[in-house]
């Protein structure tokens, strides 16, 4: 469109031009004499311009007559090829011209401009293969999916230009959201350039889409070993990888390739919570409880998470809730100032009515802007504590509009705050002894329904 508005210009200030000079010519007063060879030639002004014009276009008529008759003086002198040379370039020239009419084309986005000059050089150029291309991408720009297709098929045909147009293909089938086609052809790329880090990246991406775990792993494999990924993220993938097959062969009941699977996994990315947590799930599984807590562990050491909390806590989901302490210091003490450290040292510490822990431990979270999670173990330590009802609700109304990190949904112990936030009575019942009263060891009085007006309604903590 831009380059069509370009050339519209271009073509008006031309005829502007001309017509703003022949104009001047015909108001111009006077004459032009021109002698030549015994004559005298007068004439207008608008009659020497067009003389002069006429001149130059016989000069550079003269001059393509003079090379022709140079070529075919050689070529009656024994060279076969001058005329060919003559001919070869004009024919460049005008292939040059045409080549350079549809970059600029696609470049400015004139689809239509773009189809005309590709046309143009495909009739010109000896390069099929170029020829090609450009039209495939001339018809890509003016939308014609179904005739750049072809022109792609073609490309793809011949050895020379087969990668080209089976990327040209690729990202057909992909825009269209063909990836059973996207993947066959991303394969038979791979093949022709088993080292093409753009080729290698899209099957890969497609094998991991169409869930080809064995697959992906293999085009993994030459990632790695070409370089086309960092070290780093190939450990990533391959973790993601490993996690992905431990979970298929579970699925199968295969626990032997499970379990190798997850440790894989776990040994790739110590730092991916969701490999130490599967590594210790089948570990656990496998009656290997020490080892299952080693790879929670380190895993904690590296990126502390609400999902390798809960997984340490199910190694021994029948203990007390002060040895459950006891158990965790281990744990948390491999990073005791992360975020998640000190969140998980305050819920347990709720578990075992410790209301003075879990304040201490959340103290220097307290810096605004507050978590939902802050807000709610704050509730449950208000509650706890025998703080007014007001005071709870306050707490809880924050933790309503605070912001949530990942662990807000699943934090280990939420499940056990929820009975200190939330009135479990039923209609007409008396109030529950609160956890202040449980753990002074007396039960609230209740005689003839009446309480303590001063002590807010609280439901048991669980054992």
């Amino acid at each position: 469109m831009l380059g069509s508005l370009i050339r519209l210009l271009a073509f008006a200030g031309i005829v502007g031009a001309t017509t703003w000079v022949v104009a001047l010519l015909l108001e111009a007063e006077g004459s032009v004499t021109v002698a030549l060879a015994g004559y005298v030639f007068e004439l207008t002004p608008l009659a020497a311009g067009a003389a002069l014009v006429a001149a130059a276009a016989a000069l550079v008529i003269v001059a393509r007559l003079l090379d022709l008759l140079v070529a075919l003086a050689l070529f009656m002198l024994g060279d076969p090829a001058a005329v060919r040379r003559f001919t070869d370039a004009t024919r460049r020239r005008q292939s040059l011209e045409a080549l350079d009419g549809t970059l600029m084309a696609l470049a400015a986005g004139d689809a239509r401009g773009a189809e005309r000059q590709a046309g143009r050089a495909a009739r010109l150029l000896r390069r099929p293969g170029l020829a090609r291309l450009l039209q495939a991408q001339a018809a890509e720009l003016a939308g014609n999916s179904r005739r750049a297709r072809r022109y792609w098929r073609a490309l793809a045909e011949e050895p020379a230009t087969a990668l080209v147009g089976l990327k040209g293909l690729l990202a057909q089938a992909q825009a269209a959201g063909d990836t059973d086609r996207a993947h066959a052809l991303a394969e038979r790329a791979a093949e022709i350039a088993p080292h093409d880090p753009e080729v290698l990246e899209t099957l890969y991406t497609l094998q991991s889409q169409g869930y080809d775990w064995a697959g992906a792993r293999r085009t993994l494999a030459v990632q790695r070993r070409i370089g086309a990924v960092p070290a780093a993220e190939a450990s990533r993938r391959g973790a993601t990888l490993a996690i992905a097959l431990a979970e298929e062969a579970e699925a199968a009941r295969a626990w032997k390739p499970a379990l190798a699977y997850a440790l894989e996994a776990a040994k790739l990315d110590p730092g991916n919570p969701e490999a130490a947590v599967a590594a210790a799930r089948h570990l656990m599984r496998d009656g290997q409880k020490r080892q299952a807590a080693r790879h929670l562990g380190a895993g904690w050491s590296r990126m502390p998470s609400a999902e390798i909390a809960r997984a340490f806590a199910d190694l021994e989901p029948e203990e007390s809730p002060e040895a459950r302490r006891r158990r965790f210091d281990r744990l948390l003490g491999a990073n005791p100032e992360h975020r998640e450290s000190r969140f998980v040292r305050a819920e347990l510490a709720l578990l075992a009515e410790d209301w003075a822990g879990a304040r201490a431990a959340v103290e220097p979270l307290s810096e605004p802007p507050l978590s939902a999670r802050y807000c709610a173990v704050m509730a449950a330590v208000a509650r706890g504590e025998g703080e007014p009802d007001a005071v709870v609700r306050g707490w809880l109304a924050r933790a309503l509009g605070a912001p949530r990190d990942d662990a807000a949904e699943g934090a280990l112990a939420q499940a056990a705050m929820l009975p200190l936030l939330v009135d479990e009575r039923g209609p007409g019942e008396p109030p529950l002894p609160g956890p202040s009263d449980r753990a002074l060891g007396r039960e609230p009085d209740t005689e003839d329904g009446d309480t303590d007006a001063a002590a807010p309604d609280r439901p048991p903590r669980p054992d």
